[in-house]
């Protein structure tokens, strides 16, 4: 039911005003103009403390509706229920909105805060109507995102519409939205396709980038066996002085193994040998990423830089890519080890590895 009246709430500190109502309302006066619903029920109100919440209502208590008989002031709020404009002009003293009210009349405040440009309100609304959206009544919140100017909840809406789609598109209101607004429903469509292709980059980027520490943690390794050793495998000069197994025995593991074979293989020098290739494409990436002008002890190093300096002009772009995405994702993985001490997962060296033979054959 409609109140008649909001000078005794208004005053009532149990609805604590803000400041600026507040000072209003020490010293009220009788209400001077009413507002009339849709019901043609009357609420009393002020003017002009109406006029300070809204510019629209200042412009309408400027020319306000006059009853010829009585000389009543009148302001009409209509298309709405009766206790929607109540908690409207309930707002506009108070600058409050219940859960209660927001929860019954949040579509309809947010139409009115629109209408009346109350922004306050309108931010209030969109954020509890976005707290409650469900299946039955996304799109029509949808709908009056979009006829209101609320961005945030239109983007909210939309996000909530793409994650159940498929039990949406078997509501009435999808179904009216089809007959009387397909561009609406072709908006939906669109957001649904792009943010499918959203996750696909994305999971793609996340990808590349746990390739590219791969490579990054095979390059560490590789440099550790070289210099220390590890279970099996250590510099030509000493044997391996580990034996027990290193932080990242994973990768480590696969690389001894690699390094073995490479050893030992006859067909690695002619190009015959896939694992071996793999294992000439490991050593020019180290030559690519070392920053140590001579003394390196990794195999190969000083030949790989001779050889990549004078075969300057013909270098290929992907590879200096490569080199750029694998030492910025060292550089990444080294900060994220020093802020978090929980051990690294364990990664396999084998897919890593395999997207050099890749990129050496394009």
């Amino acid at each position: 039911m409609c109140p008649t009246n909001f000078a005794d709430e208004f005053t009532d500190r149990s609805l604590e005003p803000s400041l600026f109502a507040g000072k209003l309302a020490e010293n009220l006066p009788q209400p001077d103009l009413n507002v009339v619903t849709s019901a043609g029920v009357r609420i009393p109100a002020h003017s002009h403390i109406l006029a300070m919440a809204s510019p629209v209502v200042e412009n309408m208590v400027e020319k306000p509706k006059m009853n010829r008989k009585t000389g009543e002031k009148a302001i009409p709020i209509l298309g709405v229920p009766c206790d929607a404009v109540s908690a409207f002009v309930r707002f506009l003293y108070t600058y409050r909105c219940t859960n209660e009210e927001m929860e019954k009349y949040g579509i309809h405040l947010l139409a009115l805060s629109h209408v009346f440009a109350v922004p306050t309100l309108k931010q209030r609304c969109s954020k509890g109507l976005a707290e409650k959206l469900i299946v039955d009544n996304v799109i029509d919140v949808l709908q009056l995102a979009r006829l209101c100017d609320a961005p945030d909840l239109y983007l909210k809406s939309m996000k909530f519409a793409a994650t159940k789609f498929k039990a949406i598109e078997k509501t009435e209101g999808y179904k009216f939205l089809q007959k009387h607004d397909p561009w609406l429903e072709l908006e939906i469509l669109q957001f649904i396709e792009e943010n499918e292709l959203r996750k696909k980059r994305t999971k793609k980027h996340k990808e590349e980038q746990n390739l590219y520490i791969q490579l990054s943690e095979a390059m560490d390794c590789l440099v550790h066996i070289c210099t220390e050793g590890c279970t099996g495998v250590g510099p030509y000069d000493m044997g391996p002085s580990k034996k027990e197994p290193c932080k990242r025995f994973s990768t480590c593991q696969g690389l001894q193994l690699l390094i073995k074979h490479f050893a030992t293989c006859k067909k690695r020098v002619n190009g015959g040998c896939s694992r071996c290739k793999r294992m000439w494409q490991l050593l020019k990436l180290h030559a690519s990423m070392c920053e140590q002008p001579g003394n390196c002890r990794v195999p190969l190093c000083r030949q790989f830089k001779l050889k990549m300096q004078q075969e300057k002009k013909g270098d290929d772009a992907k590879w200096r890519l490569l080199v750029r995405k694998v030492v910025s994702a060292k550089t990444i993985s080294s900060l994220s080890r020093s802020k978090d001490s929980k051990p690294q997962p364990k990664r396999e060296l084998q897919h890593a590895i395999s997207c050099l033979q890749g990129l050496q054959q394009t």
